[in-house]
């Protein structure tokens, strides 16, 4: 069975579905097809959403979800396993039944968060292991931090983290102590940041709360909150089949868009953690509704002819 939409949105996150809310308000025939793989999923909360501000990520695709379906706009549980560019878009369903067709696409696939391989980490994050200070900073003040070292960059994050902390350590795990320049030995100093070298084995935890982090030389440091650097993986697969143009960055490989999310492949935007690691829920939300805009106007001035 093939069906026809005007847009077909990838991802059913919060920029998937705020350019869902958009389209369909825009009187738009569109679908949303989501996998079911929110990057916040771990998260018991989202911080920082004004007005939205401490509610569980859940309760807000919920909400989200309940709010499109106002307007019209279709939304199925599934993956698009494929994607070909002739006069519209056709989309591949992981699920078999259906083929899609539309004219213009937003994907807002996101990316996955590689967290380090120590005992411990995989278990809490979200909880007591964390990667943002202006996601959780708040929630964790003032509680003895640990940052666990994966890059020289990892320093930049242990000074930040020390805003909401006057107890933070910096675990150099797989940084070698002469990796570290002058200035960020002054920086840590600066920010009352201790520096331990050495190789972190594991986390200790009791009753399901992280009290630690050990060494593989024996040693063991109490903690109550570990900050660590995930190794962002987009999920580019879509745009690289399109033959999108992609830019490499310090935090992963993401597709080359302008202002409004519009990719290189003329008819596909981008939003969210699609186009950087550091999209926030409030930016993906905004990034949607910006692609979403610039579709609707792309759909009404291509079908006015030059001169009419």
């Amino acid at each position: 069975m093939t069906e026809q939409y005007e847009v077909a949105v990838i991802g059913g996150g919060a920029a998937g579905l705020s350019a869902a809310l958009v389209l369909g308000r825009a009187r738009c025939r569109t679908l949303v097809v989501d996998a079911g793989e929110p990057r916040n999923a771990p998260a018991a909360h989202m911080q920082g959403y004004l007005s939205r501000d401490g509610m569980p990520p859940a309760e807000f695709l919920a909400a989200g979800r309940e709010e499109i379906t106002r307007y019209g706009v279709e939304l199925v549980v599934d993956r698009v396993v494929d994607v070909a560019k002739g006069e519209d878009f056709t989309l591949t369903l992981a699920s078999g039944n259906r083929t899609v067709r539309a004219r213009r696409l937003v994907v807002a696939t996101g990316l996955r968060d590689e967290l380090p391989a120590v005992p411990g980490v995989a278990e809490h994050f979200g909880r007591d292991v964390l990667h943002c200070p202006f996601c959780h900073g708040w929630e964790v003040r003032d509680r003895a931090f640990g940052v666990l070292a994966s890059t020289p960059a990892s320093v930049h994050q242990a000074v930040l983290v020390a805003r909401w902390s006057k107890d933070v350590t910096l675990f150099l795990h797989t940084v070698a102590e002469d990796e570290l320049t002058d200035e960020d030995l002054r920086r840590l100093a600066g920010a009352g940041v201790a520096v331990v070298p050495g190789e972190v084995e594991s986390l200790t935890t009791d009753s399901g709360r992280v009290t630690g982090v050990r060494l593989r030389n024996g040693t063991t440091h109490a903690r109550e909150t570990v900050f660590v650097a995930p190794r962002a993986v987009p999920r580019n697969t879509l745009f690289e089949t399109l033959g999108a143009e992609l830019t490499e960055t310090p935090f992963g490989t993401y597709p080359t868009v302008d202002a409004t999310g519009l990719t290189t492949v003329p008819g596909v935007w981008a939003a969210g953690n699609a186009i950087g690691f550091g999209e926030q829920v409030i930016h993906a939300a905004s990034g949607g509704y910006r692609a979403a805009t610039a579709i609707v106007a792309d759909l009404v001035f291509s079908a006015v002819p030059p001169g009419a």
